[in-house]
């Protein structure tokens, strides 16, 4: 699947965007962001899990002073999350923000909107051009009779042409709601008409069960178009999931490359093993495991061997027997209890 190469090239932090780069992971902290502790922590988990570039909330003056403590800590690029207060904007600018998401239409007068472009002007920090459904301008709900993909992409267009008047053009632009197929037309008419980076997601998408099923679908859709230049999830749960989740949407699509890919088969009838509980241990072992290598859980030894032939190891059990095997070839017969041991033994090995 190919992506998007047209695109302007932005530089957050030490992460390029745009212009067919890879498509970095983002997630958002949960912590308040006065409390350098447990934001720092919170962020160096989510490095481990994948998280390339991670937006905090920045509701207070203490907050946006919080950066340049918490940029000491940290390994990713961080963005400044602001909504109505354009001197928070311009403070998490210089305590060392890598971009700041606004949305110009609640900043508030042209003026201010001015002085944020200043800001970010002077040490060429990228702005993300924030537009949400559910805070789409009043004349455009009115124009279009309620919250449509029309709109969304209008206000988009509006936003950017705004700073663009302002001389500034290094943007990424966001778009979003949480309505699927609403967020896939808005996206197809934005790409055709701005050059910049789209960030994309499907906004307040829900628990992790119903939110990761609305996310892969309504991602899966955009991103098989070509279009998203960076990616987050959002889902009501910890940051650490969306990550995860996010990860493997890009993984799916042959978007991300490396680390591992953990497969494993439905149970049945014929399974006389405790598949569940085994994919899990597997999956809370070595998912986060830096081998290039793709693992396979099977559920029973008639069908496991030929069903984890494309895998580089893999395992399978029944009636207290497990076996491992390579390739799709058995080369090893272990009680059940000492699989997790046997796979461990020869992922070592690789």
């Amino acid at each position: 699947m190919a992506i998007r190469d047209n695109t302007k090239e932005i530089t957050v932090g030490n992460v390029k965007i745009g212009g067919g780069n890879p498509i970095p992971v983002q997630s958002m902290t949960n912590t308040l962001t006065e409390d350098v502790d447990a934001t720092v922590d919170q962020i160096l988990r989510l490095e481990k899990k994948g998280c390339e570039i991670i937006r905090l909330a920045v509701p207070t003056t203490q907050a946006a002073e919080a950066f340049k403590e918490i940029k000491k800590r940290i390994h990713i690029p961080v963005v400044a999350d602001i909504h109505f207060n354009h001197r928070l904007a311009i403070k998490a600018i210089e305590n060392g923000a890598d971009k700041i998401r606004i949305n110009p239409g609640n900043i508030g007068s042209r003026e201010k909107v001015k002085e944020v472009v200043k800001a970010a002007s002077e040490r060429n920090i990228p702005i993300r051009v924030g537009v949400n459904g559910g805070s789409l301008e009043k004349d455009l709900i009115s124009k279009y009779g309620g919250v449509t993909a029309e709109g969304i992409a209008q206000s988009a267009l509006r936003q950017t042409g705004f700073i663009e008047e302002l001389g500034y053009d290094n943007l990424v632009v966001s778009i979003k709601s949480s309505d699927v197929l609403m967020s896939l037309e808005a996206h197809k008419k934005v790409a055709g008409k701005l050059p910049y980076p789209l960030h994309v997601g499907i906004t307040e998408a829900g628990t992790v069960l119903s939110g990761t099923v609305k996310s892969s679908v309504g991602l899966g859709l955009i991103l098989s178009e070509g279009i998203g230049d960076t990616i987050r999830v959002s889902l009501t749960d910890e940051p650490e999931t969306e990550v995860y989740v996010a990860k493997q949407i890009l993984k799916s699509l042959g978007l991300k490359k490396g680390g591992v890919e953990i497969v494993s088969c439905p149970t049945c009838g014929r399974t006389q093993i405790d598949l569940i509980g085994l994919a899990d241990r597997v999956h809370e072992e070595f998912d986060d495991c830096d081998k290039d290598i793709k693992i396979a859980v099977m559920g029973c030894v008639v069908n496991g061997p030929g069903e984890a032939k494309e895998a580089d190891i893999g395992v399978a059990g029944g009636n207290g027997t497990g076996i491992v095997i390579k390739k799709g070839e058995i080369i090893k017969k272990v009680p059940e209890a000492g699989l997790m041991d046997a796979l461990r033994e020869e992922i070592e090995k690789l």
